[in-house]
C-alpha cells in the first residue's frame, strides 16, 4: 500500500452508500446481518441533513475508494460528563494490518479530545480477539462486569 494515497477524513454525503456497504460487511463479520434495518437514505437524513446531526463519521479513503469507517456520537455520563461513543469501526479485511485502523482510531481519539470529551467508549464482542488485541495496544480498559441492555422500539 502506498501510504501517501491514504486519506482519513470526515465523511461527506456522497460517501454514505460506501459507508453503508461497510456497515453491512461489519454486520456479516459480527454474524448478525439480519439486524441491520438502517438505510443510506436514513443515514443521509440523520447524519448529514440536520443542523445537529445524530452521528459523526470518518472514512479511510485509498486511491478514491472508501475502505474503512468510524461512526460515533456523543453521550452523557452522570459520572464523567460528555463522552464520545464509538458505535462502529471497520476496515475492509484486505486492508488490515497496514496501520489504517490505528490512523482511524487516532483520528477519533483526537476528535474526542478536541470536543472536550472525558473519554471514548465502545463495545467489542468477546470473541473478536483481533479487535481486543487492537484496543489493548491503547491500554484500553475492557470491563467484563457490565451487561449490555436494549429494547427494540422498531415496529
Amino acid at each position: 500500500m502506498d501510504s501517501s494515497s491514504l486519506l482519513i477524513r470526515s465523511a461527506r454525503p456522497e460517501d454514505v452508500h460506501a459507508v453503508y456497504q461497510l456497515i453491512r460487511e461489519l454486520a456479516e463479520y459480527e454474524r448478525a446481518p439480519q439486524e441491520v434495518s438502517n438505510s443510506p437514505e436514513r443515514m443521509l437524513a440523520e447524519g448529514f441533513g440536520r443542523e445537529e446531526n445524530w452521528f459523526g463519521c470518518a472514512v479511510a479513503e485509498l486511491q478514491g475508494e472508501v475502505i474503512g469507517m468510524a461512526i460515533w456520537y456523543f453521550r452523557y455520563s452522570t459520572w464523567k460528563g460528555r463522552c464520545l461513543y464509538l458505535e462502529d469501526f471497520y476496515v475492509k479485511p484486505e486492508h488490515r494490518r497496514a496501520g489504517i485502523g490505528a490512523q482511524m482510531f487516532e483520528y477519533v481519539l483526537a476528535y474526542g479530545k478536541e470536543q472536550q470529551c472525558s473519554r471514548l467508549v465502545w463495545q467489542v464482542l468477546e470473541w473478536n480477539e483481533p479487535a481486543i488485541r487492537f484496543y489493548q495496544k491503547y491500554n484500553s480498559h475492557l470491563d467484563p462486569e457490565w451487561l449490555n441492555g436494549s429494547i427494540s422500539l422498531e415496529p
